[in-house]
């Protein structure tokens, strides 16, 4: 569990990152409010991406070209906006944005697949076990001629 907002704002700055940053990008700002599970009832994805674009560049300050992510600064705005948007208090989202666990990874499961996964329905060299390159010497060196030779590879 995160201790402060920040600490939270920070953790998904640096998700999936192999450097560290301290600006969040609409992607990730839009993956905090769903892994906390705050999209839904009055607040779609849509318009997370229609506050983000509100507090990335506004109208009375301007940023540099190209500047598309926001500082923690901007968050705490942004923040207001959802709260106003969600027909909550400030107070009340902030308290469950700091009951997530930070961000989460969601990756797909294999399906089970009976002649791969299951075992007893193995036939052949790999029912028992597997081939093996072994044969029941310890090492390959019985393999190898390793006696001397001339330049051109006869044997002397």
């Amino acid at each position: 569990m995160v201790q402060s907002l920040n600490e939270l704002f920070l953790a998904y700055c640096n998700y999936g990152t192999r450097t560290k940053t301290t600006e969040l990008d609409g992607a990730k700002f839009v993956k905090l409010f769903k892994d906390t599970g705050l999209v839904g009832n009055g607040l779609i994805a849509t318009d997370l991406d229609i506050i983000y674009s509100k507090v990335v560049i506004p109208f009375d300050d301007v940023k540099t070209k190209g500047a598309r992510k926001i500082q923690f600064a901007e968050f705490e705005k942004a923040l207001d906006l959802v709260a106003t948007k969600k027909a909550i208090d400030r107070d009340e989202l902030e308290k469950r944005l700091l009951a997530s666990e930070g961000p989460k990874t969601q990756a797909t499961k294999a399906d089970f697949v009976k002649f791969h996964d299951d075992k007893s329905t193995y036939t052949g060299v790999y029912a028992k076990g597997g081939p093996t390159n072994v044969d029941g010497t310890g090492d390959l060196s019985a393999l190898c001629d390793r006696t001397p030779a001339d330049a051109r590879g006869v044997k002397t």
